[in-house]
C-alpha cells in the first residue's frame, strides 16, 4: 500500500472512494444512472421509486429504502449528462450530498463516489452512521463495478 493514493478521505464529514472499473465510460454511467435497478444490482439499496418521469436530470426526485436507515428523498441538484451527477437528501438539521464521478481510464473507467454531510444536527449524524456509510458506499462501487463488467444480455 505504501506509495499509492488512499481510496477514502475519512475527514468529518464525509468520504470519498475510487474504483477503477475495466469498462467504457459509457457503461459504467448507465449502470449509475440506471437507479430503478440499483436493487437488483446493489444489496444495500431494497427499494427505489422514481418520483419523477424521465431520465435523471436536475430536479428529479428518486426515494431509496436503505435499512436500517429511515426512506429518503434524493433531488438532483447537478448534473452533467454521461459524466456525473449530485443529489442530496435532507432530514431535520442534516443535509446529505452524495456525488457520482464517470471518467475515462487507461484500465477503462474510474467511479468515483463522494458524500458529505452537513446541516447543525450533521456531527452526531456522521458519527452514529459512519461505518455503515462506509460500508454502503464501497458495497454501491463494487456491485456498479460488477454490474459494469458483466456483458448486457
Amino acid at each position: 500500500m505504501l506509495g499509492r493514493e488512499p481510496s477514502y478521505d475519512l475527514r468529518v464529514p464525509g468520504l470519498q472512494h475510487t474504483a477503477t472499473i475495466a469498462a467504457p465510460p459509457a457503461r459504467v454511467w448507465e449502470v449509475v444512472v440506471d437507479v430503478e435497478h440499483w436493487p437488483e444490482q446493489i444489496p444495500t439499496v431494497h427499494a427505489v421509486e422514481r418520483l419523477d418521469p424521465g431520465p435523471l436530470a436536475v430536479g428529479s426526485r428518486t426515494r431509496l429504502q436503505q435499512p436500517p436507515l429511515p426512506p429518503a428523498v434524493w433531488t438532483v441538484t447537478e448534473l452533467v449528462d454521461g459524466s456525473s451527477y449530485t443529489w442530496e437528501s435532507t432530514s431535520p438539521g442534516v443535509t446529505v450530498t452524495a456525488t457520482h464521478l464517470v471518467e475515462a481510464h487507461p484500465d477503462g473507467s474510474r467511479l468515483r463516489l463522494a458524500l458529505n454531510v452537513s446541516g447543525p444536527l450533521s456531527g452526531i449524524g456522521w458519527l452514529l452512521t459512519r461505518s455503515l456509510t462506509k460500508r454502503y458506499v464501497e458495497t454501491e462501487a463494487a456491485s456498479i463495478k460488477r454490474a459494469a463488467e458483466t456483458p448486457a444480455t
